[in-house]
């Protein structure tokens, strides 16, 4: 019964409206009142003139005053009342938000001198032995027309129609002259009011249908607009709002520009967070923060740039005191992980800068005192500046130097330790720039990577190894084994394992010449992406590289997770060589770990006799760094081969 008695409520109209439909209700009626009106208006005027002149032509014989009290003076109520409606109702759709009680009292008032005027003319002509055409014709107008909740409907109707029944018994039948209706008025007087009512009742829940359908969509397009300028997680705005409001608030003549800051807020080691604590906590965290950050910088633009970074547009007069307040709040919940607090700000040289540009300024800001855990907070400056401008460039010009040869391919040796003979290359990517000059990975690197143009120079590295292979085997020159460094956003971005695939068929390389690297922390970042990828890669027979193992905090998992053929241990392991005594036991037992999961060994770093000794004797298998060559370009590591300071492993001294 609970459905069906809910259903029930509403098809009669006993269920509490929503504000909208309820709205929608009056604006229909006031609708339908601006046609019912004209259409009177119309009419009576029509009536009067009608009247007027059979008047004055002599065809009606009774007195004028018989025709007012019969007919003028109704005419004329039902005249005014309908060009007060008229007048009303036209407001209301132009916009003018009268009172709706007002105009439902209008409403009711017209409907019932409609239905008055439609009685008092009706009976009348009954009298007189002519149809009580005008009764139905008002009915019709106040009942049809207007929009009713059914059991009001039902009830006007009912009145109406009892009361005119009721006047009409008493009056004698001009073709019978008897004193009551005919069984043939009452069937049809019962037939006219059950078809009114079930119109009635059948247009009621029509606009009712319609208007919840609407409110509905609504709904929908409120919640898309929502979303369109909120944050999902944390509810408060996100960057297309940020940048749509900086603009306009740029744009005020009443905005202090002089005062205004920009500041792009990192939760530094949230990743951390997530991992102990898991995304449910570290999304209800996040929601925290945000409310926290838009508590402190109550009337200043606020929103969430994406992750667990945040950014402001505010004064700069009191913006350290709010800092100061969203740390300490972040400290008493970061729970048993270290949470910090990197803020970067920029101050805008004049109103015209762009928002987007300068949220950019603040992070970039922001990610220069990443990692240096005595500073906090860092102003973009001049010296950011250029960095800035490099940053932009690389990311503008990495598609014209991949075109123009500007990138280029240098070989770092990998030695092994058993012979001290070249056994494989490490390739490295270098920027050769018209402009700049000859670029280090670490400023070009980072930047393709954060603004995802990283498989780029990825794909570029790969056909050049390639093709540095074709040739040397084409003069007849030895070549080792290359290991190329997979960003995890190749396998994201692009088919990168089908493209080295492509490339070594085209070039005609072979499968054991060419390896794969891929950092620990891309396995840390997104353990969902990368092991089908590896897999994969072992599946068709390349070699996979572990680089920098123990740079990061999950190096036990990710070798109980996956398979490498090669374990390459981060350089930091041998840069307190001979000073910290914990360094020797801990690569040796490393190194024996790597024997027992089958895999080789290979250290990097390696900058000293004494260091290459020593992982010679605890069984490291490969060594690599400046002791045997920098990275090189592949002339001059043949002019090294050919001199003799580099040998390399052939058939010959195998």
């Amino acid at each position: 019964m609970g459905k069906f008695g809910a259903g029930l409520r509403k098809v009669l109209g006993l269920e509490k409206q929503s504000p909208y439909v309820r709205e929608y209700f009056y604006a229909s009626n006031m609708r339908a009142n601006i046609y019912m009106s004209a259409i009177i208006i119309f009419l009576e005027c029509w009536m009067i003139v009608r009247t007027t002149r059979k008047i004055i032509i002599g065809e009606y014989a009774e007195p004028f005053s018989y025709y007012f009290d019969v007919y003028y003076k109704n005419y004329f109520l039902l005249l005014g009342t309908a060009v007060i409606v008229l007048l009303f109702s036209v407001r209301f759709l132009r916009g003018k938000k009268d009172s709706h009680a007002v105009g439902q009292g209008l409403r009711y008032f017209f409907c019932f001198i409609c239905i008055y005027f439609g009685i008092k003319i009706s009976i009348n002509d009954y009298s007189k032995g002519e149809q009580i055409l005008t009764f139905l014709t008002m009915i019709i107008y106040a009942v049809c027309m207007q929009i009713w909740k059914p059991l009001p409907g039902i009830a006007i109707l009912t009145a109406s129609y009892a009361y005119l029944f009721w006047r009409l018994s008493g009056i004698p039948a001009h073709n019978t002259g008897l004193t009551e209706l005919t069984s043939a008025t009452k069937i049809n007087g019962f037939t006219m009011w059950l078809g009114t009512a079930l119109f009635s009742f059948a247009n009621y829940n029509r606009i009712l249908m319609q208007a919840l359908k609407d409110e509905h969509l609504e709904e929908i397009n409120a919640h898309l607009n929502e979303i369109s300028v909120k944050d999902e997680l944390t509810g408060i705005h996100n960057m297309l709002y940020f940048r749509q409001e900086a603009e306009k608030m740029l744009g005020y003549v009443t905005t202090d520009s002089e005062h205004l800051i920009y500041l792009f807020l990192d939760i530094e080691n949230f990743k951390s967070y997530n991992q102990k604590y898991g995304f449910h906590e570290g999304n209800a965290l996040l929601v925290k923060i945000a409310q926290t950050i838009e508590t402190a910088f109550k009337g200043s633009l606020v929103a969430r740039f994406s992750d667990d970074h945040f950014v402001v547009l505010t004064s700069d007069e009191t913006c350290m005191e709010q800092i100061g307040k969203i740390s300490e709040q972040i400290k008493l919940n970061q729970g048993e992980v270290h949470l910090d607090l990197k803020v970067g700000a920029y101050k805008p040289d004049d109103a015209e800068t762009d928002p987007s540009v300068a949220c950019d300024r603040a992070r970039f800001a922001c990610n220069s005192i990443k990692k240096h855990y005595d500073r906090s907070f860092r102003y973009y400056d001049k010296t950011l500046e250029k960095q800035f401008r490099l940053k932009h460039y690389v990311v503008n010009h990495i598609d014209s130097a991949i075109e123009q040869g500007h990138i280029k391919v240098f070989y770092q040796p990998i030695v092994s330790t058993q012979d001290g003979c070249v056994c494989g290359l490490e390739a490295l990517a270098r920027w050769d720039d018209p402009q700049y000059g000859l670029l280090p990975p670490g400023m070009f690197i980072e930047t393709l990577e954060e603004y995802r143009q990283i498989y780029k120079l990825d794909q570029c590295m790969v056909e050049q190894v390639c093709r540095d292979y074709a040739e040397s085997a084409k003069e007849g020159k030895p070549f080792a084994p290359v290991s190329l460094n997979f960003s995890r956003l190749d396998f994201e971005l692009c088919d990168i394992v089908g493209i080295l695939t492509d490339m070594a068929k085209k070039y005609g390389v072979p499968m054991e010449y060419l390896d794969v690297e891929v950092t620990e922390s891309a396995l840390a970042d997104r353990q969902d992406l990368l092991p089908n990828a590896i897999r994969n890669l072992r599946k068709i027979g390349y070699k996979v590289w572990l680089d920098d193992f123990g740079s990061g905090y999950s190096s036990l998992n990710v070798l109980k997770d996956y398979q490498f053929d090669v374990l390459k241990i981060d350089m930091q392991f041998l840069a307190e060589f001979g000073s910290n005594e914990k360094t020797m036991p801990i690569l040796t037992n490393v190194i024996l770990l790597s024997k027992k999961l089958n895999m080789l060994s290979l250290t990097e770093g390696v900058e000293t006799q004494e260091q290459f000794d020593f992982l010679r004797s605890v069984g490291c298998d490969r060594a690599q760094g400046y002791l045997f060559s920098k990275p090189v370009p592949l002339s001059e590591l043949y002019r090294k081969f050919e001199s003799g300071e580099l040998r390399i492993k052939t058939a010959e001294n195998e």
